[in-house]
């Protein structure tokens, strides 16, 4: 058979049907995104974890759901190899694995909310279209209204599972001081997930979280209300402006948002007590783009185009980092532009690097 050609020539039919078949897997993921939004809304996936192996009838009446929903739902999941299915008994559950990443919403793998975050980046749509237009940025209080709880929801698995156990003793003596009474800022804190692990773990210490959303600061105070913490507060308040001085000074994912990194940098400096740390949480990346073209990569840069670099662009200056800015860029940041004494990598995950800097 004669392979069919386009107008650059020949085309390759093996090349051809690989491509479609990425493509075939890349639409079945997107048209997922509403159906897992539906199961983790409704706890789907933790009842047939629970009570798998069941039909889609037991699971309408453990669930007071509709059946003729779930079965096309349960039947769409098992065609995601996202639940299993046993054609002999018409039933379904979960295995492990599966389990791990849409049932256990304490896994260090709970992707479910990740699904969340592409549904905002869908309502961000029109609005990045024309910025690809006009150059300019999108604020993070104009981008969709969903987005802070999203991402907020799509960190806290990460944060849960690694930031006491793992971040935090990686950087020198901090362990120590935290324990004995150290002052903290968590800048960019948004809902203050990560400040309030932080300061449940730390009674001796006190913790202000930052952020110049005002939206993602009231998240965060409804969140305090909901714990019995004296040790903790929140502020709507830039990097650039930050107030007092600190032991440690962390930033969770949120230095490649900003505008002016190094002028936020030079205050966080400023605001270190005399042997203070600043710990820099900020998404895996290599520091080529040839190091980034994987799974985390294609995720983060996704990620960048719609939310990362059209709110940095939003802001004086618009550094637009970009969420898979690499370990070397953002050494020259901290290091050559904004004056640290040192930087390293403390620690790191599939989804994070963790840096320690000094001033």
């Amino acid at each position: 058979m004669t392979s069919p050609k386009d107008s650059k020539g020949q085309i390759n039919e093996d090349n051809l049907n690989s491509l479609i078949g990425g493509i075939l897997q890349d639409l079945g993921g997107a048209f997922s995104i509403p159906l897992v939004q539906i199961g983790e809304s409704l706890g789907l996936y933790q009842t047939l974890d629970e009570h798998g192996p069941i039909s889609s009838a037991q699971l309408a009446n453990n669930t007071s759901l509709d059946e003729r929903y779930l079965r096309e739902w349960l039947s769409a999941q098992a065609a995601s190899n996202y639940i299993c299915y046993d054609p002999a008994t018409d039933t379904f559950s979960m295995s492990p694995e599966q389990a791990f990443v849409f049932a256990n919403r304490d896994s260090p793998f709970y992707l479910a909310p990740a699904f969340g975050s592409a549904a905002a980046f869908v309502d961000n749509m029109p609005k990045v279209l024309e910025a690809f237009r006009t150059g300019e940025g999108v604020a993070w209080g104009d981008q969709s209204q969903c987005l802070s709880c999203s991402v907020a929801r799509f960190f806290r698995p990460g944060y849960k599972n690694h930031l006491i156990q793992a971040w935090l003793p990686a950087l020198e003596g901090v362990v120590e001081k935290l324990e004995n009474g150290g002052e903290v800022a968590d800048i960019g804190c948004g809902h203050g997930i990560s400040t309030l692990i932080m300061a449940e773990a730390f009674a001796n210490s006190k913790f202000h979280g930052f952020d110049f959303h005002e939206r993602s600061i009231e998240e965060a105070r409804k969140h305090l209300g909901e714990h019995n913490l004296t040790n903790l507060d929140f502020h709507i308040q830039e990097a650039k402006d930050l107030p007092g001085h600190y032991d440690l000074i962390t930033l969770f994912d949120c230095l490649h948002d900003m505008g002016d990194p190094v002028g936020a940098l030079k205050t966080i400096k400023k605001a270190l007590k005399p042997g203070g740390t600043v710990m820099l949480v900020e998404p895996m990346a290599g520091d080529s783009l040839q190091e980034n073209l994987n799974p985390v990569g294609r995720m983060f840069y996704s990620a960048s185009t719609m939310v990362c670099v059209p709110t940095s662009l939003a802001q004086e200056t618009g550094a637009a980092l970009g969420a898979q800015a690499g370990e070397k860029k953002l050494r020259e940041i901290v290091v050559d532009e904004a004056g640290f004494s040192s930087f390293k990598r403390a620690a790191e995950t599939p989804f994070n690097l963790i840096l320690e800097a000094r001033a």
